[in-house]
């Protein structure tokens, strides 16, 4: 029997704690953290995010400052902004220049003021299991937006196991993420992984493993090169979670086990109409902005269907609506995402600019 869920709004239930929580640290502490945000193309869908950035700083208490300038005085900006104390955080609304020029400007930015985790340092940590900048573990390190976003759903929804230890909660859970991307599918692979979980890795080229070795021997995870294909991993797995940037693209219904929880992060939906005949709890991305025409027309996965390997620089950001369903009550929300392979988005932010 599929347990009824309130109709409360998901940013109440998931969302809203950690506003409240920033909020009353900066009221108790007395700071006046300040966020700067650079605007350096003509992307109304990064303006739109800019917008979001503003109004969701003024209701926790974090000062925000847009600033618009050329892409190439970019750089410039950035390191100014590097060097002035009283900023606390830097954002850049990309794409700028589209290429691996982004990828440089994100390097470009100092580590102790990336709000969006998109710098080396960042980086690195994530794919080897370092979760603190210190050694007395009081400064957290900063996972890329939209990967952290579904975890704490999967958090909230309990996926996760709390009896466990911290950094062993998906002991036992097998995930498929049918999406390898830079900024989304690859991050998330491996963040579930390093979690305990066994996370299945779909895209073009196939299917990999990422997992910590029998009984979390290895304290990061490891990347292994399976012959599996998607009938294989679809059925055994607790929670499927899909990023193809098509709007043929569904995952049967059929294949899903009986319980699983379903999450969508693309823009298009990538489960059939009935998936919650089989899903227990299902997370839709609705997408109500203009669509790109891609060719795929069946279910099998083709390089027209999904992101590339390095596709990281190429999106723009907007919001969204998304709807929850937990059994039968659906529940209204809002996500700021971004979806590189077609000037769309999957969320990015930070532990400050955390949008739902």
């Amino acid at each position: 029997m599929k347990r009824p869920f309130p109709s409360f709004l998901l940013q109440r239930l998931v969302l809203k704690p950690f506003r409240e929580e920033i909020k009353n640290s900066i009221n108790t502490r007395g700071i006046h953290p300040k966020l700067v945000g650079f605007l350096a193309n003509q992307d109304p869908a990064a303006f739109k995010y800019a917008e979001a950035t503003a109004k969701t700083c003024a209701e926790t208490g974090v000062m925000f400052e847009l600033k618009k300038c050329n892409r190439e005085d970019l750089e410039d900006e950035i390191v100014k902004a590097n060097e002035d104390e009283n900023i606390n955080g830097i954002m850049v609304y990309y794409p700028v220049f589209g290429d691996r020029q982004d990828q440089y400007l994100q390097n470009v930015v100092d580590s102790s003021k990336d709000v969006e985790g998109l710098c080396h340092k960042y980086i690195y940590n994530m794919y080897h299991n370092i979760r603190f900048l210190d050694k007395a573990q009081t400064k957290k390190c900063i996972i890329p937006c939209t990967p952290l976003a579904i975890i704490k759903v999967l958090e909230y929804v309990g996926v996760y196991n709390p009896i466990l230890a911290y950094g062993n909660r998906l002991h036992g859970r097998v995930i498929t993420i049918v999406n390898r991307s830079e900024i989304v599918g690859r991050p998330l692979a491996a963040l579930l992984a390093n979690d305990g979980g066994k996370a299945y890795s779909v895209d073009i080229n196939g299917v990999q493993e990422f997992n910590r070795g029998t009984g979390l021997r290895l304290k990061k995870h490891e990347v292994i090169d399976t012959n599996l294909k998607l009938e294989d991993v679809i059925p055994i797995s607790d929670v499927v979670i899909t990023g193809v940037p098509s709007p043929s693209y569904k995952i049967p219904t059929s294949l899903l086990r009986d319980g699983v929880v379903a999450i969508n992060f693309s823009t298009y939906k990538n489960f059939e109409d009935n998936v919650k005949e089989k899903a227990s709890i299902y997370v839709p991305t609705i997408d109500d902005g203009p669509k790109t025409n891609l060719r795929s027309k069946s279910n099998k996965i083709t390089k027209s269907d999904l992101p590339r390997r390095g596709c990281l620089i190429s999106g723009s950001r907007r919001n969204e609506k998304i709807r929850v369903h937990f059994a039968d009550e659906v529940v209204n929300n809002e996500k700021a995402s971004r979806n590189p392979a077609t000037k769309h988005h999957v969320a990015q932010n930070s532990n400050i600019t955390y949008y739902m």
